[in-house]
């Protein structure tokens, strides 16, 4: 219960804060730019963390905790309760969102005639969910497969900046008082890169939780991104298999190489 809590809550937090981020920009017009938004979703990830890490290992993320359960971080017995607490907590992000913008989201379909459920309803719809080639982005290209394979490298990314940033045998990580300062940043950065291509979801909860929140209050199918699956391999199988990667690549290149000089690289509901 005590990580199922905290794992609900930390999600809740940066899913609301990002999630938020991005609605203020569609709404209102603010945050100008992709670093803007971007900067937002890592400072939310940063105070997610630190909220919660006394409660559970502060994951966040299904791609994570996968992670951490096939490089043996985290017994296996745990990942049923992280995962449901993760989409839990994102879901009631979404509703929160949803109930306070409610109001101002049909003010902005009635001023630019948008009908929600129907193809231009994507505008208010990305607020929620990610979609791919991004909406504010008119000049990306981007094909399933690219999607994909953006979505994938760049939570491979992720997840290998939060083993090297928290684990005891990487002697070079900093502190664990900035640790979270540092994952945020990680998030931040990699959402500059990826985020034109595919609005950089990164994180299965976080992107199915609000989207179901938006299939609920009329988005229809609008509020996903195609009609040929894109939706689950883009957004949900992608970043997990993105995680998988990085476990691997952890467990069976770097730490050969560090030789674990270090101390325990296992994380601490492990002991």
């Amino acid at each position: 219960m005590k990580a199922f809590v905290g794992e609900l809550i930390g999600t809740f937090v940066l899913t609301l804060f990002g999630c938020g981020s991005v609605a203020v920009a569609v709404l209102f017009g603010e945050y100008g730019s992709i670093f803007q938004i971007a900067l937002v979703w890592g400072i939310g990830v940063t105070l997610a963390i630190y909220l919660t890490r006394y409660l559970s290992c502060a994951h966040l993320n299904p791609a994570v905790t996968v992670a951490m359960v096939l490089s043996k971080r985290m017994k296996a017995n745990k990942l049923a309760p992280y995962l449901l607490a993760q989409f839990v907590g994102a879901f009631l992000a979404g509703a929160v969102l949803y109930g306070l913008l409610s109001p101002t989201i049909s003010a902005y379909e009635l001023a630019h005639g948008i009908v929600r459920g129907t193809e231009a309803s994507v505008d208010t719809a990305r607020m929620f969910g990610e979609f791919y080639p991004n909406p504010g982005d008119g000049i990306a290209v981007v094909s399933m497969p690219l999607a994909m394979v953006a979505e994938g490298f760049g939570t491979f990314l992720l997840v290998m900046f939060i083993f090297a940033l928290t684990e005891g045998c990487n002697v070079g990580r900093p502190s664990d008082a900035l640790a979270p300062v540092f994952i945020g940043l990680s998030v931040s950065s990699i959402i500059c890169l990826v985020a034109p291509l595919t609005q950089a979801g990164l994180n299965p909860a976080r992107d199915f939780g609000p989207r179901l929140v938006a299939w609920l209050a009329g988005w229809g199918g609008a509020a996903f991104p195609d009609a040929c699956g894109g939706f689950f391999f883009v957004y949900i199988l992608a970043p997990i298999v993105g995680g998988v990667v990085a476990a691997y690549a952890l467990v069976y290149v770097i730490e050969p190489l560090i030789g674990k000089k270090g101390s325990s690289c296992e994380c601490e509901e492990q002991k």
